[in-house]
């Protein structure tokens, strides 16, 4: 398909692939990418949006910013904490009405005060939200901002109040919304990380726990201008052969303090970091007294780790800790911010473990900067959990622990080797996309291997929706779930209700995790490879498998996406045969829309002769097919097909008739006999002729005299006056003279008395009691098809080139007014050809 780029668009395109080209080789150490970066920019296959959803509900309360969400599997409840409210929604429909809600504001005191510290009192001062877990069986813990003095409150879950006293959050809730945050409540301990107070440094803390714990200030910070990101707890415990603890991992951003000459010249260069602490820690005797003594941090690098931003976390498996793994949204951005793009890698716990063993960094007082320990490293290993073979030799926990060990972890938090993507390389490099959250679930297809999903929110309100397949990502299809963009800000899924819940500044969304019903044929429900969806030969249609008793039966490949098919006879009901006729020498468009933005168009003549872009006067584009100048030999049946992934799909077929071209009619000279009127004709319309003059001078000397006789009385003043102009509220038409005066103007100090109260000479319409005049009729709707076969297409956004796209926009007048392939082209070629002649019955769609 042949599509229009500018000058501009080429040049970036240049610069983004010298770029990568030239950071890849140093990006990531280790396995080098065996894949150019332009083959990981996956392209969504399917672009829908929030016109086209279904299956859709909205939530949408008094509040804003719904950024905070608990699903309750057990309750089907989904709890959400907003800007200044809190709701329990049903998990199965957000939008039933029959919801929850908890106003919970700052007082207006409260906000006033934020105000005087200069704080935005249309963004800052409110009660934002921002930790929400269940407590314990009866009760859930909530804390918010408050207007910058943080408050906690323990929640009836049942009745969903309020209590009657507050704690106080300084210690477990940032006190700016904006401010990086995580939390967990693991067996009644609130672990948190964030800036708590508004000239602190960060912290990771636990509370609400015998041993409250922190991390370590002096002589050196452990943590540097962090922002947090996510954390999730392990449960490394459970089947361990050596007795192991559970850990609770955090993944933040922070800045680098000189660990080369690279980023000792950039000061505020960040970070993306991985660190883990021990859920059975309970700090040292004499050392590090309410201080972890297991924390340790090493770099998370994805691709090109000067360039990186750690923007979302997710887990999975995390209950069983050896096949735990993560994935991580990062964004690339060039230190001149020219070019941007977003990048998806995998970390598995088990290479995140083997850092964590590995050896130590040592701060360089005299460098500034951070080199490799090359010393002696004390017993037990400093950081290390409490294990049986650590209680066998008398440390049963952490405060037994020599003092030698606990020193060694105060001056060495910081890993040597990175964490690095698993085989080097990230999954998916998107450009022009900035990722802000991302979820993901596991699924089982009925063929019996199990997938990795993954549901990626956008900074513009967009979810990419994509399988883990191999060493990358096939994104299955692109979703607008936010009439106006706003970033997606959290999200959820539930297994049980089949949905993704989406939080984002202005409601909460609810989706359906698959819209199997989309896919209209056996090819189509393959080529997704959505890895909930299978084609049912019994039925003819593509299903969810998880519904299907006998999942053995139903057709599937996720794996290669092109196999199955051969032996389903019903592949789905063909496209309906459209006729078009034209005139020899005009032009026609044959309209095909490719649902799928990996599909190539193929037009086909009768079946055989595939037809190429520009020759024979054939373009092929986006919205079709234009035949231009059309000759006998373009008569006959088109096929418009979509080939993916080695599949051929009809997708529209047309008969085309060219009609040869008929010359005008000669017009008819009028005829000059047989209209002579006889002679006593003429007469009689001579006679009524003088007689309607007659009358017209009679009048015109009665009007007349009249004037004279009003101008005697009146003097200078000249104005005539038709129709009611006495009775009062009545309508009147008054005529005045052209030399009278205007209103606001004075003749010898007469202001019109005697003359019905009318001010000034110029022509006024008072309005009366009569019936105003109907309204205008509406204009009639836009055809549903055009001349030359243009229709109107609705506005979609479409692919350019496999990995842009262009939004095509319908005029109202039906051409195509955005850019697309066709639009400038056709309407000069219509534009020439405007006065041809067409024929006289016309089709559906002739021209």
């Amino acid at each position: 398909m042949e599509l229009p780029f500018g000058a501009e668009r080429k040049m970036w395109g240049r610069l983004w692939s010298l770029l990568f080209s030239f950071l890849t080789a140093t990006a990531v150490p280790g396995p080098s990418l065996r894949r150019p970066s332009r083959e990981l920019d996956a392209t969504p296959r399917m672009t829908i949006s929030y016109e086209e959803l279904s299956g859709t509900r909205h939530f949408k309360g008094q509040a804003q910013n719904y950024s905070t969400l608990l699903l309750e599997e057990a309750s089907a409840r989904l709890l959400v904490g907003a800007r200044g409210a809190l709701f329990s929604l049903s998990a199965r429909d957000i939008g039933d009405g029959a919801h929850k809600e908890i106003y919970w504001e700052a007082s207006p005191e409260m906000q006033s005060k934020c105000h005087q510290k200069g704080k935005n009192n249309q963004t800052e001062c409110f009660n934002h939200v921002r930790f929400l877990q269940r407590l314990n069986a009866t009760h859930l813990y909530a804390c918010g901002t408050h207007a910058f003095q943080p408050l906690c409150a323990a929640i009836d879950a049942e009745t969903f109040t309020l209590p009657s006293s507050f704690e106080e959050g300084k210690e477990k809730c940032p006190y700016d919304p904006a401010r990086g945050f995580t939390g967990l409540i693991i067996d009644g301990g609130l672990y948190t990380a964030t800036r708590y107070e508004f000239r602190s440094i960060p912290d990771i803390r636990r509370s609400h726990h015998p041993h409250s714990l922190r991390t370590e200030e002096a002589p050196m910070h452990w943590l540097n201008d962090a922002e947090f990101v996510f954390s999730v707890l392990v449960r490394e415990s459970k089947a361990s052969a050596v007795g192991d603890d559970d850990k609770i991992y955090y993944f933040f951003m922070e800045r680098e303090e000189g660990s080369s000459s690279f980023t000792q010249s950039r000061s505020n260069h960040r970070v993306a970091r991985v660190a883990r602490v021990c859920k059975g820690d309970l700090g040292g005797k004499k050392i590090l007294q309410k201080k972890w003594t297991s924390f340790l941090k090493a770099r998370l690098i994805c691709h090109i780790p000067q360039y990186e931003t750690l923007r979302g976390v997710c887990s999975l498996d995390a209950d069983t800790s050896a096949r735990t793994h993560f994935y991580a949204a990062f964004t690339l951005t060039t230190q001149w911010k020219t070019l941007e793009a977003s990048a998806i890698c995998r970390y598995d716990l088990a290479e995140v473990q083997a850092v964590f063993a590995g050896p130590y960094m040592e701060y360089q007082d005299g460098a500034r900067r951070w080199g490799r320990y090359e010393g002696g490293v004390p017993e037990p290993r400093p950081g290390s959990c409490i294990t049986d073979s650590l209680r066998s030799r008398g440390y049963n926990s952490s405060q037994d622990l020599p003092s030698l060990v606990l020193d060694f972890v105060k001056l060495h938090p910081l890993m040597a080797r990175p964490v690095v993507p698993t085989r080097g390389r990230p999954l998916l490099l998107k450009r022009n996309v900035r990722y802000t959250h991302l979820t993901g679930t596991q699924v089982t297809t009925p063929a019996g291997p199990t997938y990795d999903l993954l549901f990626l929110g956008t900074a513009d309100g967009w979810i990419h929706k994509a399988i883990v397949l191999g060493s990358g990502m096939h994104i299955i299809e692109e979703t607008q779930v936010f009439r106006k963009p706003q970033p997606v800000e959290n999200l959820v899924i539930s297994l049980m209700q089949h949905s993704l819940y989406v939080g984002g500044s202005s409601e909460v969304i609810q989706l359906p995790l698959s819209s199997c019903s989309r896919y209209r044929s056996c090819y189509d429900c393959i080529l997704a490879r959505d890895p909930y969806c299978s084609w049912d030969p019994s039925t003819h249609a593509c299903v969810a498998g998880t519904t299907i008793a006998n999942r053995t039966a139903l057709i599937q490949d996720i794996e290669r996406g092109n196999r199955g098919c051969d032996s389903s006879r019903n592949t789905g009901p063909p496209p309906p045969l459209k006729t078009r006729s034209v005139l020899r020498g005009d032009d026609v468009l044959l309209p095909c829309d490719q649902p799928s933005n990996l599909a190539r168009a193929l037009w086909l003549l009768n079946g055989s002769k595939g037809l190429t872009d520009g020759q024979d006067g054939y373009r092929v584009g986006v919205d079709g097919l234009l035949v231009t100048d059309t000759q006998p030999k373009h008569s006959g049946n088109y096929g418009c097909y979509a080939e993916e992934n080695g599949l051929r799909t009809l997708l529209a077929s047309y008969h085309l008739m060219v009609r040869p071209a008929t010359p005008a009619p000669a017009p008819q000279a009028p005829a000059t006999h047989g209209a002579q009127l006889a002679p006593d004709m003429r007469l009689l319309y001579v006679l009524a002729i003088a007689a309607l003059g007659g009358l017209c001078l009679i009048l015109a000397l009665s009007l007349l005299y009249v004037a004279c006789l009003q101008g005697g009385s009146r003097g200078r003043q000249r104005k005539y006056s038709l129709g009611r102009a006495g009775r009062a509220g009545g309508s009147a038409v008054q005529l005045q003279t052209v030399s009278g005066q205007c209103p606001g103007e004075d003749d010898d100090g007469d202001d019109g008395e005697g003359t019905g109260g009318l001010e000034g000479s110029c022509l006024q319409i008072i309005p009366g009691e009569g019936t105003p005049a109907p309204p205008p009729p509406p204009p009639p709707p836009p055809p549903a098809e055009l001349t030359n076969g243009l229709v109107a297409l609705p506005s979609r956004l479409r692919r350019m080139n496999g990995n842009s796209y262009v939004l095509l926009r319908q005029s109202n007048n039906g051409v195509p007014a955005g850019p697309c392939s066709f639009a400038e082209e056709l309407s000069r070629i219509l534009e020439k050809r405007k006065h041809t002649q067409l024929v006289e019955q016309l089709d559906e769609s002739s021209v």
